[in-house]
């Protein structure tokens, strides 16, 4: 009872501080706007109906959504540490008020997919500086060390339920409206509100609240960016030289992930083209949904039941079990290319995909030295993206129109369970710390 009292009163000391409230808010504000940049994204590419959307397009948003992430992501502190955060908030969604308008006009104007998807790179490009800005300002609106975790968990959490309505608003946006380049286009200039609005929340900050403090023995700009991707290759060789279980499981990690990113495009084509009229695309996006909320479930379900077979069959053996079984259902369920069995399959593979996750994650925690671990993370990062993103490349090169493809398919489960077979041997050789 004590420590529900506490965390109670932790939780209303921080919303008293005026300047943890505005974070917040930026914070939801930002994340709910891009969710509704992404659906008018995914919306205009993919669901259009005034296009024959092919794997190829879902490669192009992908790359959108996920590159800046892997490049731009392990060297965002660097410069997050000189710049003022306050400014990076208030500017950064300025910009993307500006960039989501000139989207919008883009859109409207029937350009190339090629500038559209330019000036979509650069949105999200700002937008991994400004999660990065939110984390490290939070210790400055904190005014209890015990209050920071309550704060850790908090903020997140409500910047993920943000995004998610931001994708719910914009869904739901997209059913009221007749389907084409002008609802996609009121989507995107919404987001551009929802994103002044961020900018403005942030502008109540006094500019030098959020920090950093300044160092004058801090190296120059340059040096610094060097020494960072210096410090990034030291961790790679520090993996792969001396900690093998961290490698082997971030090996069967990327591959899970390049399976799951595989299995991502079928079922888009598959809502688009095979359970839908084609040029239905409230009908589309709805199929979808659906399958992404079945897929939800699994990511929950894993997280429940993870800790309970670890415990029995230890982190390597759940992991092996989880890529195992991928290999069996897969195709079980996929060749069928029928909605009942797809959203079972789409159950599934949430499970073993956060399954997988949970482990590699543990992993890596526990047998990587802490001097090492957030560059392994940051790698780790890099790696779980591009693997997505490869996979919608290389399956924009396999996939037929309306997603069924027996070979793929077949594919995909000997990957799942050539990634069980080597990381079952890799963790014998090298068994994960007990």
């Amino acid at each position: 009872m004590a420590q529900t009292g506490n965390g109670g009163n932790s939780l209303t000391g921080l919303f008293r501080a005026a300047d943890f409230r505005r974070l917040l808010t930026a914070r939801v504000l930002s994340q709910l706007s891009d969710g509704v940049f992404q659906v008018s994204l995914a919306s205009y590419v993919i669901f259009s109906p005034e296009r024959q959307s092919s794997p190829a397009d879902i490669a192009s948003v992908l790359l959108v959504l996920l590159l800046p992430f892997s490049l731009i992501g392990p060297f965002a502190g660097v410069l997050l540490d000189r710049w003022r955060r306050r400014q990076v908030l208030y500017l950064g969604n300025l910009a993307r008020c500006g960039l989501g308008l000139v989207t919008g006009a883009l859109l409207l104007a029937g350009v190339p997919d090629w500038l559209f998807l330019g000036a979509a790179l650069l949105v999200t490009a700002l937008n991994r500086f400004i999660l990065a800005g939110l984390s490290a300002a939070l210790p400055r609106v904190v005014s209890r060390p015990e209050q920071l975790v309550t704060a850790n968990a908090l903020s997140p959490t409500l910047g993920t339920v943000a995004a998610f309505c931001g994708g719910g608003l914009g869904f739901v946006v997209h059913l009221i409206l007749p389907p084409g380049s002008r609802a996609d286009a009121l989507l995107v200039t919404l987001a551009a509100l929802l994103y002044l609005s961020a900018a403005l929340t942030a502008l109540r900050m006094d500019p030098d609240l959020l920090g950093p403090d300044h160092h004058p023995d801090r190296p120059p700009l340059r040096r610094a960016l060097g020494l960072a991707a210096r410090e990034l290759a030291d961790g790679v060789r520090h993996l792969v030289r001396d900690c093998r279980p961290a490698s082997h499981a971030l090996a069967a990690v990327t591959a899970a992930r390049f399976c799951y990113g595989i299995l991502v495009v079928v079922l888009l084509m598959l809502s688009r083209y095979t359970f839908n009229d084609p040029t239905d695309s409230a009908a589309g996006m709805t199929t979808l949904g659906k399958a992404l909320l079945v897929s939800a479930i699994g990511f929950f379900v894993a997280a429940v039941i993870s800790p309970w077979c670890t415990r029995r069959l230890g982190l390597s053996g759940w992991l092996t079990t989880c890529a195992a079984s991928a290999a069996v259902f897969v195709p079980a369920l996929g060749l069928t290319f029928s909605f009942g069995p797809i959203m079972a399959a789409a159950l599934l593979l949430g499970v073993v995909t956060q399954g997988i996750k949970i482990c590699a994650d543990t992993v890596v925690q526990e047998s990587v030295e802490d001097a090492y671990r957030g560059r392994v993370f940051a790698i780790y990062d890099v790696l779980f993206n591009l693997a997505f993103v490869a996979a919608a490349f290389v399956t924009a090169l396999a996939l037929p129109l309306d997603g069924r493809s027996v070979p793929l398919m077949l594919t995909v489960a000997v990957l799942y369970a050539l990634t069980a077979t080597l990381y079952a041997r890799a963790a014998r050789r090298s068994p994960v710390p007990a």
